[in-house]
């Protein structure tokens, strides 16, 4: 008897097992196969135009999409930031239920949604009301949170990290340029400081620098600046409404720096004003009556100087781009020249004096001129040496389509470059100098 019982035991054990195996196991999606989770809208991402957004910070944002581009309708009128929009209507359409927690609840609150910290209303166009989602406490894990809809009863579980996508007061949801203007048309900046102001034009291939025009500039630093300041973002609102005689407050009577970007007609004038105290500065646009706060490293970048904007590089070239090299050293005159043949390989040979040389070697010369680096610039003042140079540069370089001329004196210890045509000079590095004069007399 006490067999049978044992062994009845055994059978319900199998019996559960095997169900345990049938109805968890064998009902699971095959391999690689993502279980489907149930959307909370039925609805596509473009097609909602309308959006309503209450924050747990009591703020209440309308945002509309007309002409495919978002804007806040209320409590201001501005532009919506593009991102933050697209990130919600994107996620309401894709918003999937992590689990069911109570189809009927009988109290709200126990799930925080009583009275829901978050509110996201969407609607398509014409109706401005299709779908709310509320949004309530973490649940114990932390990993999720409550959330339903206003139209059903039924207490849900959602991904955590969406709380900080649908969680947006004002601010976030607004656009935060501070300056508007077409890159593509720039032709003009004017950049005015205590130190002095510096103007650039655009000519068809590069930027000049006013009233220095022989002067090269880095390219990609005047680029640079221009970026920096279509891309600079207010980090907070200072004054929705300055009059002009608030201005002293935020140092904006007399700014700091005073920029202003030209495209054609169009103008774009942002003024930095003074330190709020707090880590940033105050800024605005001149066109405007906001006041906002902006990093204060935007101030740095408007004080640098001329030279700043100035290449870091002796010279234009680089060994790949180089066609022919002459370097005169007092009576001595060396010149190499690239060639290619009918495969396209490129050689280099000593044309004066001729003979054969290694292209390697060549090689090894041009990339130790191209490295040479400016230390500092000096103006025309300043004794250089290149009066009496102990070496005269001529590289040509794209196809022969470009030259360079650069005479290097030696005053003392120090070593200075002067480009032909260019003011002043450059102060480089003596050693590296050297390092270049001895690849040439190591050419083989």
């Amino acid at each position: 008897m006490r067999g049978l019982r044992t062994t009845l035991a055994l059978l319900l054990v199998l019996a559960g097992l095997l169900g345990y195996i049938y109805f968890i196991e064998l009902k699971k999606p095959p391999a690689g196969e993502a279980e489907q989770k149930e959307k909370v809208f039925s609805v596509q991402a473009d097609a909602i135009e309308h959006l309503e957004v209450k924050a747990a910070s009591g703020d209440r944002t309308v945002l509309k999409k007309a002409d495919g581009a978002w804007t806040i309708a209320d409590p201001i009128a501005a532009k919506a930031d593009e991102g933050e929009a697209t990130s919600l209507v994107t996620n309401l359409a894709s918003l999937e239920i992590q689990r069911v927690v109570d189809e009927q609840p009988g109290d709200l609150a126990q799930f925080g949604l009583a009275t829901p910290r978050v509110e996201v209303a969407f609607g398509k166009a014409g109706s401005p009301a299709d779908g709310r989602l509320l949004i309530g406490d973490r649940n114990a894990t932390g990993g999720e949170i409550y959330a339903k809809t206003a139209s059903s009863p039924r207490v849900f579980l959602v991904s955590s990290y969406l709380e900080s996508t649908f969680d947006k007061g004002t601010f976030a949801l607004r656009d935060k340029t501070i300056l508007s203007f077409p890159r593509d048309k720039v032709d003009q900046l004017e950049i005015v400081t205590a130190d002095g102001r510096l103007a650039f034009s655009k000519r068809p291939e590069r930027w000049v620098l006013e009233g220095a025009e022989a002067v090269r500039l880095d390219q990609l630093q005047v680029e640079g600046a221009i970026g920096r300041l279509q891309n600079l973002a207010m980090k907070s609102i200072a004054a929705q409404e300055a009059a002009d005689r608030d201005l002293t407050a935020y140092g904006l009577d007399k700014p700091a720096a005073t920029v202003t970007i030209g495209a054609g007609s169009a103008r774009a004038v942002l003024a930095v004003g003074a330190d709020d105290g707090a880590g940033s500065r105050y800024a605005r646009d001149a066109s405007k009556r906001l006041v906002v706060t902006v990093e204060p490293a935007i101030l740095d970048d408007l004080k640098k100087k001329a030279d700043d904007y100035r290449p870091r590089d002796v010279f234009d070239f680089r060994s790949f781009t180089a066609t022919r090299l002459e370097v005169a050293r007092g009576a001595s005159t060396v010149a190499f020249e690239r060639t290619t043949d009918k495969d396209g390989a490129a050689t280099w040979r000593q044309v004066q004096p001729a003979k054969e040389v290694e292209s390697s070697s060549v090689l090894a010369a041009l990339g130790a001129l191209s490295g040479l680096s400016v230390e500092r610039y000096v103006d025309a003042k300043t004794r250089t040496g290149a009066d009496a140079p102990v070496a005269v540069v001529t590289a040509a370089f794209d196809e022969g389509k470009k030259t360079e001329r650069v005479a290097f004196g030696k005053v003392g210890d120090e070593v200075f470059a002067v480009r032909e045509g260019e003011p002043g000079g450059a102060k480089v590095d003596a050693a590296r100098f050297d390092e270049a004069l001895k690849a040439l007399d190591a050419v083989k």
